[in-house]
């Protein structure tokens, strides 16, 4: 019986040193390539990175849980050349329906070759080698094929000794003409001319090759050979994609990496400057324009789309263009969830995401404009930044010599003082909307201020004939107002087309979380200006609104009054640079915009429009119809104080020649800059807000989780 057994023993042994051997003797098993992949599509899912779903509290993307696990049967999960002390081994090869993995429910089983392959892996050691894209290069040994003369760099001894391992030979080289045509395509994109082949042909020096290679490297089709590629990368596109696919003008950044092949650019800074151009210290036109990688994605226009959604895709896309382009990865799946195949959590994708997230852009483009989203990069060229130069100084000293102007007038206001009118009434007043006659409909007539005002539906606007103002023009508007809520969004005034279908190109008074909003708008967010009230208004009550706007095209233009006095408000955007006309829509409407949320319950009155900025004591004039008449009643030793800073501005404003003069210079010049700006090259660039837009991590990537 001893000898049986040892006998029985022996011959295991053998057996398991034989199948040891055997199993050495196999082709070597790349984790990374072969066993990884394996693993994730057939083991990961119950015992992977998922931890809700993980089976066993065993994982097998792990090395160490790996290594270190132990399975109810007292075997570790893999031991290192020990296929029959290796639970896995045991598993996938088992014929016990109960026990053979994956489970015969999953659908998941693996083919013998499979199995065989998990088994060498096993077997020669199980080593756990991370993706080769994890991995810093390391030179190889160089092949050393049998024909040592045909090679005549070390690519070719790679190609020849692959070759003899197939058992094949090296065709014969090529004729001149045709190696030229290959190099021509290669570098250029196009054949040779019959000239170009003729002096190729002709050159019998050593160097006629290299020749032909410098030659066709200098050449400008060079740079639009190797852009034709980079342009795939960079998901390059001359429309918008989607539905309507509209055109846009990206071709500049095209351009740009055409010039940056033909210079040769160093392929760092050929990186960085797409990244973060406009991030670089004292960053130059060219650094910022090469961000336009960044903004080349598709966008979104048709309605009903949810604008912030949108946004989001856009940012999801620069993420995954940066580690598809960079990196070598697709980080997409890590969005919803850590990454089943990649070592990359779900807040690893939302920390790279958070790079992307911090510029001032809309979700949809604009409809009815052919306005380039924000933000934006101005291409002038030197002629048109010689005159904008010009221009802006121009500005400069117009409202320095305004400035100088209004600190002499103090005599002249002293001489008008002792004969001022008695003419109360404001000049330049364009609207007087009083409501009286207004006739019930979807917006109701009800009692207002003064006699008749408007309960508006908000789903029905008002109308006017008056409105249509530039960004260098200034103006006022003046009415009651009563809400019966505290509103998140609402309507109350605009002349403008259409909200985001617009991109809101005009200019518009809102509620805002019960605030009250008034913003000039080209494309919003990030060309536009918008100030807002540090409070909430009260409900159900009437109060008297102002807005003036001096033509400046800054958002300390604005000044919004209530109840004849300034309100306390702050700066919400202040870059307004291009027109704020031409979307149509171009009259005031009061209470809906198309595809808005209209001031629905709420309540207007005295609509006054103004084309010009009114003073603080008109302001009080048009609230409580007296002010200005007790001032200009009053003797002229008790003007004093601030009633003699009021009557002063007023006087300014209507009576003082000079003051009107230098006003009507630098509106002007004002107009001026317009005009040089409307004809400049304009394209979608990056550039990060002062302050940053706070991430989160998404549930299931969704933009409102």
């Amino acid at each position: 019986m001893k000898t049986t057994t040892q006998i029985l023993l022996a011959v295991v042994v053998l057996n398991v040193a034989t199948s040891d051997a055997e199993s050495a003797t196999k082709q070597r098993v790349d984790f990374a390539t072969q066993v990884k992949q394996l693993l994730s599509d057939r083991c990961f899912k119950c015992h992977g990175p998922d931890s809700e779903n993980r089976q066993a509290d065993l994982r097998l993307d792990d090395r160490d849980a790996v290594f270190s696990h132990t399975a109810s049967s007292g075997l570790r999960v893999i031991r290192p050349g020990k296929i029959r002390r290796s639970e896995l081994v045991r598993r996938i090869t088992s014929h016990d329906e109960g026990e053979v993995m994956p489970p015969v429910d999953s659908n998941l089983a693996l083919t013998e070759s499979e199995k065989e392959l998990l088994t060498n892996w096993v077997q020669q050691g199980a080593e756990w080698t991370p993706h080769w894209s994890f991995t810093a290069p390391v030179a190889g040994e160089l092949p050393t094929p049998v024909n040592k003369q045909w090679s005549r760099n070390e690519i070719d001894q790679f190609i020849l000794a692959r070759l003899e391992q197939e058992g094949l030979e090296p065709a014969p080289q090529s004729a001149r003409t045709r190696l030229l045509r290959r190099l021509s395509f290669d570098l250029t994109g196009l054949p040779p001319t019959i000239e170009q082949l003729d002096a190729f042909l002709d050159d019998k020096s050593d160097n006629a090759w290299e020749k032909a290679i410098n030659r066709l490297l200098k050449s400008e089709h060079y740079g639009e050979r190797m852009a034709s590629d980079w342009l795939d990368v960079a998901r390059y596109s001359d429309t918008f994609g989607f539905q309507v696919d509209r055109e846009r003008r990206v071709w500049p950044w095209r351009d740009w990496v055409i010039k940056a092949f033909n210079e040769n650019m160093p392929y760092d800074q050929f990186v960085s400057w797409q990244l973060a151009g406009d991030m670089l210290p004292d960053a130059t036109e060219e650094q910022i324009l090469a961000t336009t990688f960044n903004r080349l994605h598709s966008q979104k226009v048709e309605g009903g789309s949810t604008p912030e959604e949108f946004r989001v895709e856009y940012v999801a896309d620069r993420t995954h263009t940066f580690a598809t382009a960079f990196l070598g990865l697709t980080m997409e799946c890590s969005r919803c969830h850590d990454h089943k195949y990649d070592p990359i959590t779900q807040s690893e994708y939302y920390q790279l995401f958070a790079y992307f997230n911090n510029i001032d852009e809309a979700g949809l483009y604009s409809y009815f404009t052919n306005s380039t989203p924000t933000p934006t990069l101005l291409l002038s060229n030197d002629q048109q930044k010689q005159q904008q130069a010009e221009n802006a100084e121009s500005i400069s000293n117009l409202e320095s010599e305004l400035a100088k102007t209004i600190s002499e007038q103090t005599q002249a206001f002293e001489e008008w003082l002792t004969q001022r009118p008695n003419d109360v009434a404001i000049a330049d007043q364009v609207l007087h909307m009083s409501f009286d006659d207004f006739k019930s409909g979807a917006n109701k007539a009800i009692e207002g201020v003064s006699n008749t005002g408007v309960q508006l539906s908000g789903d029905d606007a008002v109308g006017t004939s008056v409105g249509n103002f530039s960004r260098n023009q200034p103006f006022s508007l003046s009415l009651w107002i009563s809400t019966p809520e505290v509103m998140e969004r609402a309507v109350v005034l605009h002349r403008s087309r259409a909200w985001t279908d617009s991109a809101s190109r005009g200019y518009q008074l809102l509620f805002e979380e019960g605030k009250l909003s008034f913003s000039l708008i080209h494309f919003w967010p990030g060309n536009a200006i918008r100030v807002m009230t540090d409070d909430v208004l009260p409900i159900d009550q009437w109060f008297h609104l102002t807005v003036t706007y001096d033509g400046s095209s800054r958002a300390d233009g604005v000044t919004i009054y209530l109840n004849g006095e300034q309100a306390s408000s702050h700066v919400v955007r202040d870059n307004l640079y291009k027109n704020i006309t031409g979307s149509g829509g171009d009259n005031i409407a009061l209470g809906q915009r198309f595809r808005d949320k209209g001031f629905a319950g709420g309540s207007v009155d005295e609509l006054f429009v103004f084309q010009r900025e009114i003073e603080a004591l008109e302001v009080k004039q048009v609230y409580d119809g007296k002010s200005l008449e007790d001032l200009l009643a009053l003797p002229v030793d008790e003007v004093k104080g601030p009633n003699r800073q009021l009557l002063f501005d007023f006087y300014l404003a209507n009576h003082n020649e000079a003051t009107k003069a230098q006003l009507s210079a630098l509106r002007a010049a004002r107009d001026q800059r317009s005009q040089l700006v409307d004809g400049v090259t304009e394209i979608m660039v990056m550039q990060d807000m002062e302050q940053r837009r706070q991430t989160y991590r998404l549930e299931r990537g969704a933009y409102d989780a």
